[in-house]
């Protein structure tokens, strides 16, 4: 950790934290790694998670039970929120009325409802700082790699995207509010909006139309809670029409935690093929191979160009998002200092959820949903 120095360009920025369960810990984890920056003050109410969070400090951070108390009290640089779904949006316009301008880090789903979505776009219109929404899949770096490929035309026009996630059920979480749509939107707004939002910035479009088929058939079907089993779906096929003529498919299943390789994504255009593969995380499952791959496969000539992509085992040990949170802190930490721009805006945010809603609704009804997001 760097000390704090005279200049805006290289003083420690103070962070506050609000959530400091398993991702508000992934998030400390990485701010530890990052120079220049430092978790001055946590805010949860749940006291062993504090315990847990301020475990991993370096140096001590005053800590509080709500967002209100810390907000009131401490002079920040940047906020992080990595709270319940369900909590995203009210924390967001408790911050908003403080009439202090800090740069926000927040975790997805930015918001569960679209009456919340709605309640926050409107309210961020006067908010005079940066909100940057946490899409940490964009930043894995052979996601980036394969990025390159589309957006530097080597496939060609991108006709067709397949995203696929087989992974390990819901972790446990603080009074198990993940179990439930009513608290985390549902399984294609808590765990797909990552790949929405992957679909519109790999496409470069937006979707018209969402047919989804989902279900919940095996995980969690032996838990009940005050009475109550879970609800949320646990596997799910998903397809997205773009305006432009594309198409998007999301295979995700919740229950295959054998899998070698946690998510796989191809474009496939009128030149080209190209696609990636990234591993199931070393905290819960160590495979004989660690390395994510790009593999390019142009139609002529006929012949796969294959690349495994390594990053740091520090890195990829310190979180489930293989490192990409830390590069994602790089950038943040680049915009709370006024170097650069936000690259996941508070829009991108809430039409991942819109996404994830109408996927949601697609799945229960057995009917397409239509977007249009020049209305919204």
């Amino acid at each position: 950790m760097a000390d704090h120095a005279s200049s805006d360009e290289t003083r420690t920025l103070r962070y506050g934290l609000v959530g400091a369960g398993t991702m508000g810990r992934e998030h400390i984890r990485y701010v530890e790694m990052l120079e220049g920056s430092e978790i001055a003050a946590i805010a949860d109410p749940h006291a062993p998670s504090l315990d847990a969070a301020r475990a991993l400090l370096s140096r001590d951070a005053t800590t509080y039970a709500t967002h209100a108390e810390m907000l009131a009290d401490e002079h920040l640089d940047a906020l992080i929120i990595a709270t319940p779904n369900d909590t995203h949006a009210q924390i967001l316009l408790d911050v908003f009325s403080t009439g202090v301008a800090l740069p926000i880090l927040i975790e997805k789903p930015l918001v569960t409802t679209p009456e919340d979505a709605e309640r926050v776009r409107r309210a961020a219109e006067e908010y005079g700082a940066p909100i940057w929404v946490a899409m940490e899949y964009r930043y894995m770096p052979p996601v980036q790699r394969f990025l390159d490929d589309v957006h530097g035309g080597r496939t060609g026009t991108p006709r067709m995207l397949t995203i696929t996630e087989h992974r390990f059920p819901f972790l446990h979480k603080v009074e198990n509010w993940n179990r439930f749509a009513a608290r985390t939107g549902g399984t294609l707004v808590e765990k797909a909006c990552h790949f929405f939002d992957l679909m519109r910035l790999i496409l470069r479009d937006e979707p018209v139309r969402v047919y989804a088929s989902g279900a919940a058939d095996v995980n969690h079907r032996d838990e009940s809670y005050d009475g109550h089993v879970p609800d949320i779906l646990d596997n799910a096929f998903v397809t997205v029409d773009f305006a432009g003529g594309g198409r998007a498919m999301l295979n995700l299943c919740m229950f295959a935690e054998g899998s070698q390789y946690q998510e796989h994504m191809s474009v496939i255009g009128d030149v080209a093929k190209t696609e990636v593969g990234v591993p199931v995380a070393s905290g819960h499952w160590t495979a004989l191979e660690r390395d994510a791959f790009v593999t390019f496969s142009p139609r002529e000539p006929q012949g796969p160009v294959h690349h495994d992509v390594s990053i740091d085992p520090e890195l990829e040990a310190a979180g489930g998002h293989y490192g990409s949170t830390f590069f994602e802190h790089q950038r943040f930490q680049e915009v709370v200092r006024g170097a650069a721009d936000v690259e996941v805006t508070l829009e991108d945010g809430l039409r991942a959820v819109l996404m994830g809603i109408a996927a949601e609704r697609s799945a229960a009804t057995h009917q397409p949903v239509d977007l249009d997001f020049a209305r919204s």
